[in-house]
């Protein structure tokens, strides 16, 4: 049993559900958006041992049967609707998500990407740039402040050629009305005349990297595959390749030196996951420029404009514990 946690229409999902079932294996599509207005859970210890029991749609699925969890797309919880105070819903879907976090974490299959609180660690921009410097990455000058001197001083040390992000994520919808996310831009000298504000909140400024192209590096298990992204070639995309031109944009295979390669299957594997991208700049001088992690990061369009076979690496490596038990013990020894 493969267990699939997702939002229903979600493509990638959908691509990867078909190809396991291709192979002969039962995989459940669990959209967490329906806990728990609609499914039931029920974690309980009974004569030691741990039972896992979901009801939806009048069917029930034993979690202690999953052999593997590919945690995909997870949505928002939904609390009832007849809790209808805003502030009660919101603790209701707190306290689900919580619930959930400790369930899947105390569960031993496999996880891909990983356990939750492992992938929610990964998302720690200082945390996997110390552990990608450590393992041999060379990295751009960065800072992560809130301190308008340090910002002003780092400005001056490189000449103005900075780029600046924020720390985690941003989207903000409701009070936008539209979808808005905060991608990277680079430091103008309007900034530098409102450097106070950066005393509001954390961002991060990094020195701007010369690019020839960008790489997205996707690690599935062991397996690495790596895209270039011309994104020099489109003004759009510049300074960040998420603005996504892509008729102007030439993305194709890139071949990573080995060592290269054996450091993003190291990144990821530190930080408790079978699967994360990597985001590397390629500079005009051929060095390989580390950014960062993401350990739930996209890989369709990629897929879909390279033909790197990705999702069918991730029906491999969920299919991976099945396969290792129904090897032989001899040749288990030399899986």
């Amino acid at each position: 049993m493969i267990l699939i946690v997702s939002v229903a229409d979600d493509p990638a999902a959908q691509a990867v559900e078909r190809r396991l079932r291709s192979r002969g294996v039962n995989v459940t599509l669990f959209d967490t958006g329906r806990f728990p207005s609609e499914a039931r859970i029920t974690v309980s210890y009974r004569d030691g041992l741990p039972r896992y029991v979901i009801r939806l749609d009048g069917q029930v699925l034993r979690f202690d049967e999953v052999t593997s969890i590919w945690f995909r797309r997870p949505n928002r919880y939904s609390a009832h609707p007849s809790i209808v105070d805003e502030e009660v819903r919101s603790v209701v879907e707190q306290d689900c998500g919580e619930f959930l976090t400790a369930l899947w974490d105390s569960m031993s299959c496999l996880m891909v990407p990983g356990s939750p609180s492992n992938m929610r660690i990964a998302q720690r921009k200082p945390t996997h740039m110390a552990r990608a410097k450590a393992l041999g990455f060379e990295i751009a000058p960065t800072l992560f402040t809130n301190d308008p001197q340090e910002f002003l001083d780092v400005y001056r040390a490189q000449e103005g050629r900075l780029i600046h992000k924020i720390t985690g994520s941003l989207a903000l919808r409701a009070r936008m009305g539209t979808e808005f996310s905060r991608l990277t831009c680079g430091v103008t000298r309007r900034d530098v005349m409102h450097a106070q504000s950066v005393s509001l909140a954390p961002i991060v400024f990094q020195a701007y990297v010369p690019k020839r192209l960008e790489l997205r590096v996707t690690v599935v298990g062991d397996r690495v595959f790596a895209a270039e992204i011309h994104s020099q070639q489109s003004n759009r995309s510049h300074f960040d390749w998420r603005r996504y031109d892509l008729g102007g944009t030439t993305h194709k295979p890139h071949e990573l030196p080995r060592e290269i390669a054996d450091r993003c299957v190291q990144l990821v594997a530190q930080f408790g996951l079978a699967y994360g991208t990597i985001d590397l700049i390629l500079t005009p001088d051929e060095r390989y420029v580390f950014l960062e992690l993401n350990s739930a990061g996209e890989y369709g369009w990629i897929e879909q404009v390279t033909g790197l076979p990705i999702s069918d690496a991730i029906a491999d490596l969920l299919m991976s514990p099945m396969r290792a038990q129904a090897l032989p013990v001899a040749e288990l020894a030399h899986a």
